[in-house]
């Protein structure tokens, strides 16, 4: 028998525990993931080292459990779009609010994408309700005042978590877009925290949609306070206001989130090169007009078109998509996003 793992990437410190548990995988485990579990395995020995305690070994195996159940949900479903809707529990079925967050994931949901919530009532019941229960995912939270997960999800589609970043972490890993709708803290630190991966390149570009009714004045306020005070004294750049929109429809949402991937597929870093994937070549003109307008992201060279990299060949799926390849400086994140917008003109 040949062994699934010939050389020990990551070590327990004991070499008979090493060699035991490599068997083990060896003997039970399949597929192309076999070294990562083994990894898992070890980590698991490490743990019983005597200066880690109980409690964080029970936040340990409550938090891993919490994510397996979380990717093994979603993983049905792994091809179909997303929008994440956040917003207050406390908004009554009467308010303009719920009405435009009801209208927008019905609209949304008829353009074959799937809403998660955070299953509650209020904001995230209108997400669900707008979509139905076969397009709706249920991300709920433990808390002392319980309640139970909003009628219109189905029950194969509610998770709930004991920990707020096992729960985020699923919110933002499966989420093709983001919508905000009025709510309090809970709604801006999700917001907040999703804004700070994408300025910082820890999630993949996506759009982040404020959306209010006519008239409202909630996120144009935040606007105002983002741009007066943090932007002001230099605590932003100008191009990470590019990471969000304020909108005043549901139609608008839609669209927003539509225009986004009208030619933009996903990304991935391959070596030094970032691979820009779209759905149609762009022009000679239309690639002019970006390595002019974004040369200030290039840490050397230009941005050049190409078919598949090498490095990408295991991807097979993706493999017709035509890539803008080039030297990315890894920190403009807004203005990435702006040449994402360029290129769905």
């Amino acid at each position: 028998m040949i062994d699934k793992i010939t050389h020990r990437v990551y070590s327990s410190g004991n070499e008979l525990l090493d060699k035991k548990i490599t068997e083990l995988v060896n003997e039970f485990a399949t597929g192309e993931n076999v070294d990562i579990a083994r990894e898992i395995i070890v980590t698991g020995f490490k743990l019983l080292n005597p200066g880690i305690s109980r409690l964080d070994l029970k936040i340990l195996n409550s938090s891993l459990k919490e994510v397996y159940r979380a990717f093994m949900m979603f993983s049905k479903y792994r091809g179909v779009k997303k929008v994440s809707v956040f917003g207050s529990a406390r908004t009554k079925p009467d308010n303009p609010n719920y009405k435009i967050a009801l209208e927008f994931s019905n609209k949304i949901a008829k353009l074959g994408y799937m809403i998660i919530t955070g299953a509650g009532p209020g904001i995230m019941q209108a997400g669900n309700e707008g979509a139905g229960p076969d397009k709706s995912f249920g991300v709920s939270i433990r808390l002392p005042f319980e309640y139970e997960p909003n009628p219109h999800i189905a029950k194969d589609k509610v998770l709930k978590f004991k920990y707020f970043f096992a729960r985020k972490l699923a919110f933002a890993k499966e989420t093709n877009a983001i919508v905000l709708c009025h709510g309090g803290v809970g709604t801006l630190d999700e917001g907040f925290e999703l804004l700070t991966l994408l300025q910082t390149g820890k999630s993949n570009p996506l759009p982040v949609v404020m959306l209010e009714p006519p008239g409202g004045t909630y996120w144009k306020k935040l606007d105002e306070f983002i741009k007066t005070e943090m932007l002001a004294e230099g605590l932003i750049s100008e191009e990470d206001l590019a990471l969000y929109k304020i909108v005043y429809s549901a139609d608008e949402a839609v669209d927003e989130i539509n225009n986004f991937y009208k030619n933009y597929h996903s990304l991935r870093f391959v070596g030094e090169l970032l691979a820009v994937r779209m759905q149609r070549e762009l022009s000679a003109e239309a690639l002019s007009v970006i390595n002019e307008k974004f040369s200030d992201i290039l840490i050397k060279g230009s941005i050049s078109q190409s078919k598949a990299l090498a490095e990408e060949e295991n991807e097979t799926e993706l493999a017709a998509l035509t890539r803008l390849v080039f030297n990315f400086n890894r920190k403009s994140y807004g203005r990435l996003r702006m040449l994402i917008d360029e290129i769905n003109k």
